[in-house]
């Protein structure tokens, strides 16, 4: 009875904070859009072609928790770290579509978390039970797969895109380490992009929201998400640039269903930190990669922490304009 108590503690804490990936306040406290992924040249869509891309993704934050539910009183804390490696596919299509240039996108995650939650519950008449519990796991996430049109005009490069979340990755109930979401979401998100390279600057922003389905074996819609995403970058040369990027990240409604018994919780967060890109060629082949880091601040019901990318991307094949 007493490991039943504080394995629900421990849950009640890891509901109310986590999130490996962007530390949202959602069910699982976890969202597939990945908070920082369109920040420098967020706006540009290459030209027609076959591109592949990798993207790799780290995560690590905390959280405390202390509340009060159903007359008893919660304390405690969650502890997460998270890795994803995303291989993703792109196809720029040949031809123009409303004037600007269709892409499509799929993606494939496999990740890694580690999650450790604590709590110590306390009754109404004093008497306190604590536990903690942990899950890691590593396996196969949600596929994702995207639409995008985008524009050139001079300088100018923006487009606007969606992304669909296919619920059919690793999801246990009540595993704190799921990896993907067992829910249908669709992200829309449009990207603006002015790059000169005379002066070397370039200056990108993305907005968009995230609509998410009902997770129909918890009885849980986690509410709407809207996320906001910058860069400003200093080209040295058309190799080299480094910058300042950030995100801000915002629930616009909150979680609701028979499962979302601890309240909405939306939830609020921003981030910022450096951006470095480099591009060079191996053989003819060219190669473009970008770091990023960010350290998560303003947290509201969510973890706070700091999250990296690394991302490699190189044509296939390319047919021009």
């Amino acid at each position: 009875m007493k490991r039943a108590l504080a394995i629900i503690g421990a849950g009640l804490a890891f509901q109310i904070g986590m999130n490996p990936e962007t530390a949202k306040a959602a069910e699982g406290a976890a969202g597939f859009y990945l908070l920082g992924s369109k920040t420098s040249m967020a706006g540009f869509i290459p030209p027609p072609g076959t591109y592949v891309s990798d993207l790799s993704y780290y995560y690590s934050g905390s959280t405390n928790v202390d509340l009060e539910f159903a007359g008893l009183t919660l304390t405690g804390g969650v502890d997460a770290d998270a890795y994803y490696n995303l291989p993703i596919g792109i196809w720029v299509a040949p031809g123009k579509v409303l004037g600007g240039n269709a892409a499509f996108t799929v993606m494939a995650p496999i990740g890694w978390k580690d999650v450790e939650a604590g709590a110590t519950v306390a009754g109404p008449l004093g008497g306190t039970i604590s536990g903690r519990i942990q899950d890691d796991d590593t396996a196969f996430g949600d596929p994702v797969v995207g639409a995008a049109l985008g524009w050139h005009e001079g300088n100018w490069h923006w487009n606007i895109g969606t992304l669909l979340n296919i619920p059919v990755g690793f999801w246990e109930r009540g595993n704190l380490s799921n990896i993907g979401f067992n829910r249908w979401a669709l992200d829309v998100t449009g990207a603006v992009t002015y790059l000169d390279m005379t002066s070397g600057i370039e200056l990108s922003g993305a907005a968009g929201f995230t609509f998410n389905g009902e997770n129909s074996d918890t009885d849980y819609k986690t509410g709407t998400e809207f996320h906001l995403e910058a860069a400003a970058v200093q080209n040295f040369s058309k190799s080299f640039g480094i910058g300042i990027n950030g995100y801000f990240y915002d629930q616009v409604t909150g979680d609701t269903g028979g499962g979302a018994r601890l309240g909405s919780f939306e939830g609020r967060v921003a981030a910022l930190g450096p951006v470095v890109n480099w591009n060079f060629e191996i053989g003819k082949i060219p190669v473009s990669t970008s770091l990023k880091y960010f350290h998560e601040f303003d947290v509201k019901n969510r973890l706070e922490g700091d999250s990296g990318f690394f991302t490699l991307t190189m044509p296939l094949s390319v047919s021009g304009h």
